[in-house]
């Protein structure tokens, strides 16, 4: 097993976010939304969000005014609301030479770190992470909370390539190679979001668990002690795909 896996998957693992909460990490910067439009393949896909420049209200399903076209994979309580940073669009403009635009790839939310803290990503964000949209003393502001990875899928590609003449790599593998892919929300409060709202971090009951250490384990062909792997499967929130793949990681014998 890698040292470095070893070292953050373990209860006792700090992230930069391990201050007094509620903690002011983040201000939004962008809201965006989607049509259901015709895409590649014969589809239909509302991957191309645009900024909405208007409050909007979140509701256990999402933003009221954002669409998935497919379902069966995209949208639904565990899957309400996506935020992906905006260090990925930077990462596959230099990995592939390319000039892919905030907002191409499904993502709901932008947020701008502030506080000499670091950006909201997969290294600085934990599974079962409540974060607040709004001043901390409104009631009535919207509270997320983060439940699973994104998984990248085929449109990744199809939605980048259909702007480049030339034939792409596999972008979407990559992405998920890297665990660079957003993560998605269930929403625990109700309430409306807009640009330019405080964002705080006000739970954190799984300080262990970032994202970037469950890509890792996930993504990794080797098997684990139990005590590594057991600590996420008693994780109340995390989705039950990824509770199922970290099983299969624990040794047998």
């Amino acid at each position: 097993m890698s040292t470095a896996i070893a070292n953050t998957a373990t209860p006792n693992a700090h992230t930069d976010f391990n201050h007094p909460l509620p903690l002011h990490i983040a201000t939004l910067i962008e809201v965006r939304a989607g049509k259901a439009m015709p895409f590649a393949r014969e589809a239909m896909s509302a991957i191309d969000k645009a900024p909405i420049s208007a409050p909007v209200a979140v509701d256990f399903m999402g933003l009221t005014t954002d669409e998935q076209a497919d379902r069966k994979h995209h949208g639904g309580p565990l899957k309400a609301v996506h935020q992906l940073p905006p260090a990925t669009y930077e990462q596959i403009n230099a990995e592939f030479d390319l000039n892919v635009r905030v907002g191409t790839l499904g993502e709901n939310l932008i947020t701008q770190a502030v506080n000499d803290l670091p950006e909201m990503t997969e290294a600085t964000v934990c599974i079962g992470d409540v974060y607040q949209y709004g001043e901390i003393e409104d009631t009535e502001s919207v509270q997320l909370r983060i439940v699973q990875p994104r998984r990248p899928c085929y449109k990744i590609n199809d939605q980048i390539g259909q702007f480049k003449t030339k034939q792409l790599p596999n972008i979407a593998s990559w992405v998920s190679k890297q665990g660079i892919a957003g993560w998605y929300f269930q929403v625990v409060r109700d309430g409306m979001v807009d640009a330019g709202l405080p964002v705080y971090l006000v739970e954190r009951p799984y300080p262990f668990a970032t994202l970037q250490t469950l890509w890792q384990l996930s993504n990794s062909k080797e098997k684990y002690d139990a005590k590594v792997i057991e600590p996420w499967l008693a994780i109340e929130c995390l989705e039950e795909s990824w509770k199922k793949v970290l099983a299969k990681k624990v040794k047998r014998g």
